[in-house]
């Protein structure tokens, strides 16, 4: 009875102070619901009792009038819905954000608007919680200079779902295990996705467009990425999906479209006598389809459709060989085969060398003159009548002849 007495009663706050709901949280029983009509809530507030906070109306507004962060959480079984909040600090050394959530589990943010904070959520030992349908910008910075969306540090198993990161830093994966990120959209971002330390996550269905990079796993293992649409990652090494020290990933069933790299691979799989699997992918349209650099072996690269990139395979390292990749059935649409028996399976191997025209890969110089009829002349008379051996890249054993379906 007395829960839902202070729920009524909350429903007649006047356009209020944050003293007022700071107060009335802190005098709510453990449990409680507070439903806020609309108006603007100024200054900052702390949670730290199981509580839920909704928005009855559109038009609830926090407002932490540009100082520290405006929400801070420190209990579990905390639910925020249907809010705006704005006006965070503007403080990189303190993580001025929108919502800070520490130590806790089975916690919940969802459909809430968060602008004008220099970080949106940050979760640090959160574990089991839902954060969906959220919209999150930063502060108006330069891209170097705005906070992350959406920070997990030691927080697992966790549901990250159909939220928009719109003209954030980065959202980040740090240390932090069995989480599932689906049908999120990252745009005009720095990392729409950056994983370090983290293990066993399921990346899925997501859409990231006009970031530098799509998402980019690094010193991580055990996670799968698949289904998620990557487009236009801007700038001369715009990235859709990067692998830096990885071990045992599924990378499947993605479409990477308009970037300047579509896969980078960089030592991985790190640890000895185990593989990543590439499988399935559609990289279209890129100024490169596969970038190798250092030593990377053992990736499976199968049934991908790869198709209209200027380079197909690039190695930019000296002592790696591409070619202890295992790499078969996949479309090249440059193969110059036949398929006699009509099997769909290429009659010779596609074999890719390194002539002329990549000379600008140890020779950064060179680049300037990439595409030019000089370049294109020397790579015409490398293959002609090569003067030098050209190096050997790879060979696709079973190269699919025709796209079906």
């Amino acid at each position: 009875m007395l829960k839902l007495f202070f729920v009524l009663l909350t429903l007649f706050l006047p356009l209020l102070s944050a003293n007022v709901l700071q107060k009335a949280i802190d005098d709510a029983p453990v449990g409680s619901i507070l439903k806020l009509p609309e108006g603007v809530y100024k200054g900052s507030i702390v949670i730290n009792k199981p509580l839920t906070i909704i928005g009855k109306e559109d038009g609830v507004v926090i407002d932490g009038e540009g100082k520290g962060t405006v929400i801070t959480i420190k209990s579990s079984y905390v639910t925020l819905k249907n809010l705006r909040i704005t006006g965070s600090g503007d403080r990189h050394e303190n993580v001025d954000a929108a919502i800070t959530i520490s130590e806790a589990k089975q916690c919940e943010v969802s459909n809430c608007t968060i602008d004008d904070c220099l970080f949106g959520i940050d979760m640090q030992m959160v574990s089991n919680s839902i954060i969906s349908n959220n919209t999150i910008t930063s502060k108006d910075f330069d891209l170097g200079l705005k906070g992350d969306g959406l920070r997990l540090w030691y927080s697992h198993d966790n549901i990250i779902r159909k939220n928009s990161l719109i003209r954030s830093r980065d959202m980040v994966v740090w240390y932090s295990h069995g989480n599932l990120i689906e049908e999120n959209i990252g745009e005009y971002c720095r990392y729409s996705l950056h994983f370090m330390y983290a293990g066993k996550n399921y990346v899925k269905n997501n859409s990231y467009k006009y970031n530098s990079v799509g998402i980019f796993f690094m010193y991580s293992k055990d996670t799968v990425a698949t289904g998620n649409f990557i487009k236009s990652s801007l700038g001369t090494t715009g990235m859709g999906i990067g692998l830096k020290e990885v071990t045992n990933f599924t990378i499947k069933d993605n479409t990477i479209l308009y970037c300047a790299q579509g896969i980078y691979i960089d030592r991985s799989p790190f640890e000895p006598d185990t593989n990543n699997w590439i499988e399935n992918n559609k990289i279209l349209y890129n100024s490169q389809a596969l970038h190798f650099h250092s030593l990377s072996e053992d990736n499976i690269i199968k049934n991908n459709i790869i198709m209209g990139n200027i380079e197909d395979v690039i190695n930019d390292g000296r002592s790696s060989r591409t070619y202890n990749n295992e790499i078969s059935q996949n479309y090249w649409d440059n193969y110059e085969g036949f398929d006699k028996n009509g099997d769909n399976i290429g009659d010779t191997p596609h074999k890719v060398y390194r002539y002329a025209d990549q000379l600008w890969i140890h020779n950064p110089d060179v680049k300037f003159f990439y595409g030019s009829p000089v370049i294109s002349l020397l790579n015409f008379l490398a293959k002609l009548a090569p003067f030098t051996k050209p190096l050997f890249l790879f060979e696709d054993a079973e190269p699919i002849v025709k796209i079906e379906g």
